[in-house]
């Protein structure tokens, strides 16, 4: 990728992080029921989004990686996906239980990376990319003004994100204790 060289993976991701309140403000703005600034929202967390697989690519072609990324990266994701759900839950567009089962165990990973890190960073793997890709269009589908009739679609793919979520999280930690034994 031909990008200016102070654009690192670290900055890309330290911006995704520093954007999160306009996608929040979006969101919220006009009482948070105008759908033209549900669709601003939605493609402002898009674009966040796909920040993420810019800064991935980047650090891969660069041979950049750095331990510091491998760690902000996760919690730029995790903060991505808990500034959209709990914008949701506050205005009353996605269920309350739905944020705290999933930050609950994205929170709970986190302190458990910091509790291990001393063993070295355990890198995500395929099952924890395909839980964020779940989430992050789960959580999209809320964003989104919908119509009523998708409800089924929206909610069905939130299921399958909820359950990889608590697999993940899981295997995350069963992994955990088994290669830093």
């Amino acid at each position: 990728m031909n990008l200016p060289a102070f654009l690192t993976p670290n900055v890309i991701t330290s911006l995704r992080i520093a954007f999160l309140p306009v996608g929040a403000y979006a969101l919220f703005k006009n009482g948070g029921d105008d759908s033209t600034w549900q669709i601003i929202s939605w493609w402002i967390f898009f674009i966040l989004g796909l920040s993420d697989i810019l800064d991935g690519n980047l650090a891969r072609s660069r041979n950049s990686i750095t331990e510091f990324g491998k760690f902000l990266d996760p919690i730029a994701d995790k903060a991505m996906i808990g500034t959209a759900m709990v914008s949701l839950s506050i205005l009353g567009r996605m269920p309350w239980w739905i944020t705290i089962v999933i930050m609950a165990r994205e929170i709970g990973i986190t302190l458990f990376r910091l509790a291990v890190i001393k063993r070295g960073v355990i890198p995500a793997n395929r099952g924890g990319k395909i839980k964020a890709f779940f989430q992050g269009f789960g959580v999209g589908f809320y964003v989104l003004p919908l119509n009523e009739s998708l409800y089924w679609f929206r909610d069905s793919f939130m299921a399958v994100a909820i359950i990889l979520t608590l697999a993940t999280g899981l295997q995350y930690v069963l992994s955990a204790f088994k290669t830093n034994k």
